[in-house]
């Protein structure tokens, strides 16, 4: 990945405080904390914008990880996560997350595939019109 993500406007974010678990004998918060942190943001940001309703006939696993780290996350320090989707694919959506410290620089950055099933088939499916609608990006 490399390049720095720059998150539009209205990105989905929510706040991290690590717990003493997070921490790993290097002092920082665990590289592994972070891939958890993507997965509860992609989690909070589905359930904040459809419905039980609309959730309920469908399921998203992850395809595909990719994550870059550039700072160090201390005990004690407040992490700011945001995400987004990117390109979609027939079932299958990229989703961007961002963790900055409370420097505004960023700790780690992750894209993620993830596909979108139907719970009962366990089959994949195609997104819908009301999620692109949803979580495609406006600026």
């Amino acid at each position: 990945m490399s390049r720095l993500f720059v998150p539009p406007s209205d990105a989905f974010s929510l706040t991290f405080e690590p717990k003493a678990s997070d921490i790993d004998a290097n002092g920082h918060v665990n590289n592994v904390v972070y891939l958890a942190w993507a997965q509860d943001l992609a989690i909070a940001h589905w359930e904040a914008w459809a419905s039980d309703e609309q959730r309920a006939p469908w399921s998203w696993i992850a395809r595909r990880h990719e994550i870059d780290y550039r700072r160090e996350l201390l005990p004690g320090e407040i992490a700011t996560g945001c995400t987004w989707v990117g390109e979609l694919r027939g079932p299958r959506f990229e989703r961007y997350v961002r963790i900055d410290g409370p420097d505004g620089e960023m700790c780690a950055q992750s894209r993620t595939d993830w596909v979108l099933l139907d719970i009962v088939t366990k089959r994949p499916a195609r997104v819908l019109p009301w999620m692109i609608e949803r979580f495609t990006p406006r600026g």
